[in-house]
């Protein structure tokens, strides 16, 4: 099969001892003594592994949209007016967020579930001989990796989390609290990719598990946001050479390892055809028609896909108007950095007849008068794929959607509600360089990083080939061109820092991470409220939109799991 199929096992550890029929296991458990050998460490790490996947469109963090994308000024929030899941409204304005929202204890409650079941295999794992398997050390090592990454979610979510490792008694976990400095959680986190990295082969097991390499590149990811030094009220006070270093020692690592590279064409990273691909570092395994009752679709962009025949529902995660505006560029292919979104939105076909564009855009968004998702014959119109088109804008998003006939759809039988077993991607390779170009900006090699970003660019510039009538034409005027210091950009720091920091919006637009590079950068209050101040003239749902420093930068930690810990938990600065 291609892909590696990950069923939850929903196993209940039964600890209680009672007396004659008492003693016997319910039907669909699984008593802890059973499990304390090699085969019921498999079934452990194979509930871990699920983990991955088991969230919803409630409460997702497979894909990050809410948090990413709708409180970045990427995407409004969508579906039918503010009162439709009204709490990832209350994200997208950040005017009346409160720690007793229960979609942010909710999330806070699946990632720590799914640290539970990685902890659960660790501790068998620990327990058992090694002779009695050949891989336990493997098999520990990605046990910590999917802690780690599971962590990493909490972690930019939430900052102050407290960090559960395996070995630990319930009691002991009650007491562990969220307190640690913040330097000191990121290492905690770092140390179980570190032995990832020292204890996983170089070369992939199986589709799916991660290799040493894999986890070269996440600790990368991690060393990124860890140099930016906060304080406790967020500020950002310093930039961590050492730390920044690494970032492009590891990122170098996975480059010279020869496993992962750019597709030719951008639009391969979005279509289910190329799962697993050259691009894909690490992913999120999904499948259907797998011999359980949905299959591993992905429920996290259910609410995403747009109301057209096929797909139906929900018209969630709408792009916004400063987005799409943002792949406008000059006559000579660059961006647009400071005029943009100056002027009047973009709405109407002649708009586009007569505006230049990036081409990664019809990649992104579902755009009035195109093609959608590369089918010629379905012509996106405003009033077949959106709700509520007066309070969202006419934009639709695209990336997670599939093609109509794509083996890959299907729907979640419990709502109906449309998914495709099209696999999450948490780590692509252009991603990667570019945290390779930012680290190499931020240590003052910006010249090093040049001919990072001119890759991607060319690689935008190249992908059109689905972007094209039969008679061959394109949908739109489409002109990239890379940078040519001298020609048409003096590079130094700052326009290198300025052209990395667009090249991440473009490249990895509606993907779930602009939020947290505003917040890594330390720019997110004055980038999200000049983005109110003038997105707030286009559609009225943002009128009381407000972004507050040092404290909306992260979730507060949820008063239901502070109340849990008998305040053993501290909230975050500002809350």
């Amino acid at each position: 099969m291609k892909k590696m199929i990950f069923i939850a096992l929903g196993i209940i550890l039964s600890l209680a001892s009672c007396d004659n029929f008492l003693e016997t296991n319910p039907k669909g458990t699984v008593d802890e003594e059973s499990l304390y050998n090699a085969d019921g460490a498999e079934k452990l790490i194979t509930a871990a592994y699920a983990s991955l996947g088991n969230d919803h469109w409630l409460e997702p963090y497979t894909s990050l949209w809410p948090y990413g994308n709708v409180r970045a000024g990427d995407a409004y929030k969508g579906g039918l007016g503010a009162a439709d899941q009204i709490d990832y409204h209350t994200y997208e304005t950040f005017s009346a967020i409160m720690p007793e929202m229960e979609k942010s204890n909710r999330i806070w409650e699946r990632l720590y579930r799914a640290v539970a079941r990685t902890n659960a295999a660790l501790n068998v794992l620990n327990e058992i001989a090694d002779e009695e398997t050949t891989n336990k050390v493997t098999r520990q090592a990605e046990m910590r990796f999917l802690r780690g990454h599971f962590h990493f979610i909490l972690k930019i979510l939430f900052k102050k989390i407290p960090y559960i490792s395996d070995g630990l008694s319930a009691d002991e976990i009650d007491e562990v609290p969220n307190n640690l400095p913040n330097d000191d959680l990121w290492n905690k986190i770092g140390e179980d990719f570190q032995f990832a990295i020292d204890n996983l082969p170089l070369e992939r097991e199986t589709i799916g598990r991660p290799n040493s390499i894999v986890a070269k590149a996440y600790l990368a990811k991690l060393r990124l946001y860890q140099a930016y030094e906060q304080d406790e009220q967020h500020n950002v006070v310093n930039i961590n050479a050492t730390l920044l270093s690494q970032v492009v020692s590891l990122v170098d690592d996975v480059i010279n390892s020869g496993q992962f590279g750019l597709h030719e064409d951008y639009a391969y990273n979005y279509l289910w055809d190329y799962d697993n691909g050259i691009e894909s570092i690490f992913s999120v395994q999904r499948s259907r028609d797998d011999g359980t009752p949905i299959g591993r679709l992905d429920a996290s962009n259910s609410l995403n896909f747009p109301m057209y025949p096929g797909y139906a529902c929900c018209s969630f995660h709408r792009p916004s108007f400063s987005l799409v505006n943002s792949f406008q560029t000059t006559e000579e292919g660059l961006p647009m950095f400071s005029a943009y979104n100056n002027g009047p939105a973009l709405l109407i076909d002649s708009d586009f007849d007569s505006r230049i564009f990036d081409p990664r855009l019809d990649h992104t968004v579902g755009i009035p008068g195109h093609p959608y998702k590369y089918m010629l014959g379905v012509i996106y119109n405003v009033a077949q794929f959106t709700r509520d088109a007066e309070t969202y804008g006419p934009f639709s998003a695209m990336k997670e959607v599939q093609q109509l006939d794509c083996p890959c759809l299907s729907t979640l039988k419990t709502f109906a509600y449309p998914a495709s077993s099209k696999n999450n991607d948490v780590i692509k390779y252009s991603d990667m360089l570019l945290w390779k170009a930012e680290a190499l900006i931020e240590l003052g090699r910006y010249s090093e990083a040049l001919p990072i970003i001119n890759q991607i660019r060319q690689r935008a510039k190249n992908s059109t080939g689905l972007l094209e009538y039969p008679d061959g034409s394109f949908f739109a005027d489409y002109r990239i061109e890379e940078y040519k210091p001298g020609e048409n950009i003096t590079w130094n720091q700052e326009t290198a820092r300025e052209a990395l920091r667009w090249e991440r919006r473009m490249e990895l637009a509606l993907e779930g991470i602009r939020f947290f590079d505003l917040v890594r950068w330390g720019i997110a209050e004055e980038t999200l409220n000049e983005y109110f101040n003038i997105e707030r003239t286009r559609v009225p749902h943002l009128n009381s939109a407000k972004f507050t420093k040092n404290r909306d930068e992260y979730l507060p930690v949820p008063n239901q799991q502070i109340n849990l810990s008998q305040n053993v938990y501290e909230q975050n600065y500002g809350w």
